[in-house]
């Protein structure tokens, strides 16, 4: 079920892939070059590895483009015929857009790197979809961001379709010398964020606790990182009570994942991570609508970025000490699952109502943040699909983020502006505290809030109750970006997203 991950220049992911290999040496080349929005509209600013090109082809390129008309939008696509007769069928030209814009301070984006991963993108699609299955594609000016955007946007889960019925991604090599480092980054990070992809887009019944840690388990290992899969007596013996209630309704056992990567031993305190692993969630007794409930089988899309960024992170060998941890469970209904008002009791003592048992994504992080004190962390970072009402706040513009440290969220925003998947941060005001704490008089906190709106917010105040007071910490809600409408990130293509892996992978770079 894993992705491969290529460590050389050629970007090649998917059970196709095999088919595709034996068949590679009669299949049509194409190539993917890039051209700026000129200031004369009459005149054509090829990128300079485009002009090299066109010196090959003894100008056709040029002459073919002011044929076709010289404006080429930004993100559009011409394909030209026979240019080459030699080595590529077909050549794809890309618009770029203005050459440098730089970073949007508004928008909070690298309108730079953005635009080449769109070009990428549209110039890889364009040849796949006039059957061209070996492209080389020039670096635009960024072959990290170039990568990226060729990467994410020809790759999507094809499950278990009948393999006669499957589409043949194509293979993505680097055109040229220029930027192959940089190439082999943004692979690494983009495929990565397919890992995600296909771990959060997996059906609930072959994604299972028991699964999703074998498959963690078996990919992470090969790679030197420490995987210890957990059982539900564990979690017992840990007294995790608030993260074992959610799993009361269900036949599947629990699982608690913990990861360890360990890339540099001269540092003791490690960076945790926290992912939110509830593998399908119908809401419990608190049954959710029917409509769109088999969306909830990627309610596991924050685990998927944890396992899927530490992946990375050991691909890219960073100088960093991570420890991941992913409470995994199914939240059904059943005759012993958690009724709404019931009590329970959290690893640190805290009591805990839970008035509303489809909010159970709080319920399992609070015990795994408990348990991250033991590491004595760096700082924590939790990621999760934890409140529709983030939807209504952010839609799938960004990521709402949560923190008690304003340096680790500036860290995190900048990371986000470089990867064109952003963040937003949300207030953690006494305000949110209260209505989860001061308003209940049987226990120590609800796991919901008596009063309407700011649904968000008093989620990630009930996390902060679990979170040590000296730590520093950030809470990542990611329901928004986590899938379907990809109009913010159209080099995504159908599916879940596997959003913010890639925002996290360059968080990492940054803290190494």
């Amino acid at each position: 079920m894993a992705l491969s991950l290529i460590r050389g220049k050629s970007l090649q992911y998917g059970n196709s892939q095999l088919r595709f290999l034996s068949s590679i040496s009669t299949m049509k080349k194409g190539l993917v070059l890039g051209v700026y929005e000129a200031e004369d509209e009459c005149n054509i600013s090829l990128t300079p590895t485009a002009a090299k090109y066109d010196e090959l082809v003894k100008g056709k390129l040029q002459k073919n483009i002011l044929l076709a008309g010289p404006k080429i939008p930004k993100g559009q696509t011409r394909v030209f015929w026979g240019l080459d007769e030699n080595d590529y069928a077909g050549v794809a030209v890309v618009g770029l857009g203005k050459k440098d814009p730089g970073i949007n301070k508004l928008e909070e984006i690298d309108e730079g790197k953005e635009s080449i991963r769109l070009a990428a993108a549209a110039g890889c699609r364009a040849l796949d979809a006039v059957e061209i299955k070996d492209i080389e594609l020039e670096s635009l000016g960024d072959a990290e961001a170039a990568a990226e955007g060729a990467a994410l946007s020809t790759w999507f889960y094809q499950g278990l379709k009948n393999k006669e019925q499957q589409k043949v991604f194509p293979k993505i090599s680097l055109y040229g010398q220029e930027g192959q480092k940089e190439w082999i980054i943004g692979s690494i990070k983009a495929q990565a964020q397919n890992w995600a992809r296909e771990l959060a887009d997996t059906p609930a019944n072959l994604m299972t606790p028991t699964i999703f840690s074998n498959e963690v388990s078996s990919v992470l290992s090969t790679l030197g990182i420490t995987v210890q899969v957990h059982d539900k007596k564990w979690a017992e013996e840990k007294r995790m009570g608030s993260f074992l209630s959610v799993s009361n309704g269900s036949l599947e056992p629990p699982k608690f994942v913990e990861i360890h990567y360990k890339g540099d031993e001269g540092k003791s305190q490690p960076i945790v991570f926290v992912g939110k692993g509830v593998t399908f969630d119908a809401g419990g007794i608190s049954l959710k609508p029917s409509a769109d409930m088999d969306e909830m089988r990627a309610d596991m899309s924050g685990a998927a970025c944890v396992a899927a960024a530490i992946r990375a992170v050991a691909e890219l060998k960073l100088k960093v000490n991570i420890v991941g941890l992913i409470p995994l469970t199914e939240n059904l209904p059943s005759g012993t699952a958690t009724k709404p008002g019931d009590l329970v009791v959290a690893m640190n003592g805290k009591t805990i109502i839970v008035d509303n048992t489809d909010a159970e994504g709080r319920l399992i992080l609070a015990d795994a943040l408990c348990y991250a004190q033991e590491f004595n962390p760096r700082f924590v970072l939790d990621i999760a699909t934890l409140t529709g009402a983030m939807r209504i706040t952010l839609g799938r513009a960004a990521t709402g983020v949560f923190s008690n440290d304003d340096g680790l969220f500036e860290t995190l925003k900048k990371a986000g502006t470089e990867t064109g998947d952003r963040v937003w941060r949300l207030p953690l005001w006494q305000h949110f505290t209260d209505e989860m704490t001061k308003k209940i008089k049987s226990a120590d906190i609800n796991n919901t809030a008596k009063t309407k709106g700011g649904g968000s917010c008093t989620a990630a105040a009930f996390l902060r109750e679990f979170v040590g007071n000296d730590t520093p910490w950030m809470h990542l809600d990611i329901a928004g970006v986590m899938g379907s409408g990809h109009e913010e990130l159209p080099y995504i293509s159908a599916g879940m997203t596997g959003r913010p892996t890639r925002t996290l992978i360059e968080f990492l770079k940054a803290c190494s």
